[in-house]
Order: structure tokens, then C-alpha cells, then sequence
């Protein structure tokens, strides 16, 4: 049995992807026979998130504590070591499935209103395969209560290596801004990076350089919103749409045994924007919010 439940499917020319029923994850993204993004074993839970779905918030809260329209909060310490709520709510829950298409699957998850975040909000992830243009993933969220409802969003994608080590990997950021980040891992302000090693913006490689960062001061141009990835044996390019302001990239020389991953996650806020407001929503009762984001294999 998939420890991640049901396993959808979809294609499209030489373009495969599975999306599992737990998490809405991104499990697995081929392109001719050749991982684009990085995958995991049937019995195993996703290693570091990966692939999952990052709702009604993204990263972390710090303390799992926050404020809102009055009111006092908190989560559960889903981050025990650092004492953080981390990744939101959807990570471990099974989404319904709205529609199965042969290049297309949509699925569903009704936040339940709970201690620590008592808002009714009901979010769907699309994934859509297209043979030409590759995958494009839509997430889109609406306020379901009679109350007004913090929330951010994002994805957790690891992008494949294709067999090569991180020294010998290019990564690509349109970032002009990182996160300073105190001992807990939530971000205390931002920084230029012009001038310092995390200045990717023309692209380099990473040769020791190794991440767990926020960036922000992101491409204004839609033609320039795009993360990179490349190596000897090809890549990736992940564009993401104006509704994410925000990236956090995680390096991994073993997201798996033998599997390096680089992960380029976009996000509609920063970490702990419950508290510093930094990028939030605030969705007003039946009000929606929607962003997309995709892969292209390079």
C-alpha cells in the first residue's frame, strides 16, 4: 500500500506526473523517461516535504503562535526541535478528488476549523500537463466562513539533479533580496545579495554553497519569474506567477540515499507572515485567491 494513498496519474506527450492523495504532492514528474523533479519509494512518506502542498500557510510560524483580528492563536509544534508550526495543515491530509482528465487532475482539501486556526477555507491544487509547454500547477483557495481568514500558500517541489552531484549543479534565482534567518529558521529581515555567494540572479554554480533560505525582491517581469536549474545532463526551469512573492530554497546532497534535491519552493509569503504580515492574505468571507506555477524540462 502507498503510504501517500492513491496515486492519479496524468500524461501528455512525453510528459508524465503522479500526484498523490496525500498532501496533493508532486510524487514524481518525468519528462522521455528522465526524472525533471526528484521522487521517493511507495513505502515511504514524502522525505522533506517533498512535493507537497504548503496551505492555509507556507514554512513557518514561529512558536506556532500568532495574532489575528484581535485574537490570540496557537498552533500545534509541528517543528518540535525548533518549537515551530511548519507547512500548514494539508500536509498529512487526504485531499478529495475533484476531476481525473488524461492530462489533468484537480483535488480537494476543506480545512477544517480547529484550535489554533478556527477558519473554514477550501483550497484546491490543479496539476496540468501540456505536451509542448510542460506542467503548470494552479493553486486556488476561498473563505468558506463568516469571518475573515489569514493565508498563504505555496509548493514544495525538489528539482532533480539527474544524477549529479550539488557542486556540479547551476542554480538560477531572480532574487535581489534574501532572508536573514535567526536559529529557529524564521526570517528577522532581509538582506542584498548583491556582492555576497548567494547572488544567483545571473546564475552559478553551487560548488560548496548550501542552502535553507528565504528570497524575496523577486523579478517584476513576467518574463524574468523563473528559477533554473541545470546540469551536465540537463534541467529545469520553474516559472511562478505574481501571486508568489516570495522563494525558499533548500539544497540536500541526499534528499534521498544517492538522490541529491534542490528545492525551489514558491510562496505567497514569507515565513511567519501570521505574525509580521509579510506577503499575507486575508481572504474576506467568499473571497478567493488563486496563483499558478509549473515546470519546464530544460
Amino acid at each position: 500500500m502507498n503510504l501517500t494513498g492513491q496515486q492519479y496519474v496524468i500524461e501528455a506527450g512525453d510528459h508524465q506526473v503522479t500526484v498523490v492523495e496525500v498532501g496533493a504532492g508532486l510524487k514524481r514528474y518525468t519528462h522521455a523517461g528522465v526524472d525533471v523533479t526528484c521522487t521517493y519509494g511507495e513505502d515511504v512518506l514524502p522525505p522533506k516535504a517533498c512535493g507537497i502542498v504548503l496551505v492555509p500557510w507556507p514554512n513557518r510560524v514561529r512558536d506556532g503562535r500568532y495574532a489575528f483580528d484581535g485574537a490570540d492563536y496557537q498552533l500545534a509544534l509541528t517543528e518540535p526541535a525548533a518549537g515551530n508550526a511548519i507547512h500548514g495543515l494539508g500536509r498529512w491530509a487526504r485531499w478529495t478528488l475533484v476531476e481525473h482528465q488524461l492530462a489533468r487532475v484537480t483535488l480537494r482539501l476543506d480545512v477544517v476549523p480547529q484550535n489554533g486556526y478556527p477558519f473554514p477555507v477550501r483550497v484546491e491544487a490543479t496539476y496540468a500537463l501540456d505536451a509542448q509547454s510542460g506542467l503548470a500547477v494552479t493553486l486556488a483557495a476561498t473563505n468558506v466562513g463568516r469571518t475573515r481568514a489569514p493565508f498563504g500558500a505555496g509548493s514544495h517541489p525538489y528539482l532533480s539533479t539527474r544524477g549529479h552531484a550539488l557542486a556540479d549543479t547551476t542554480l538560477r534565482l531572480p532574487a535581489a533580496e534574501r532572508l536573514v534567518m535567526d536559529e529557529k529558521g524564521v526570517p528577522v529581515g532581509t538582506r542584498p545579495v548583491a556582492g555576497s555567494e548567494h547572488d544567483l540572479r545571473r546564475g552559478k554554480r553551487l560548488k560548496s554553497l548550501r542552502m535553507d533560505d528565504g528570497f524575496t525582491g523577486l523579478a517584476a517581469e513576467p518574463k524574468e519569474r523563473f528559477a533554473e536549474l541545470r546540469t551536465p545532463a540537463g534541467g529545469a526551469r520553474l516559472w511562478f506567477d505574481a501571486a508568489f512573492g516570495y522563494l525558499q530554497v533548500l539544497t540536500l546532497d541526499a534528499l534521498t540515499p544517492q538522490q541529491p534535491g534542490v528545492a525551489v519552493e514558491p510562496m505567497s509569503c514569507a515565513p511567519n507572515a501570521f505574525n509580521t504580515g509579510a506577503g499575507l492574505i486575508v481572504l474576506e468571507p467568499g473571497a478567493g485567491w488563486t496563483g499558478s506555477w509549473g515546470i519546464v524540462p530544460l
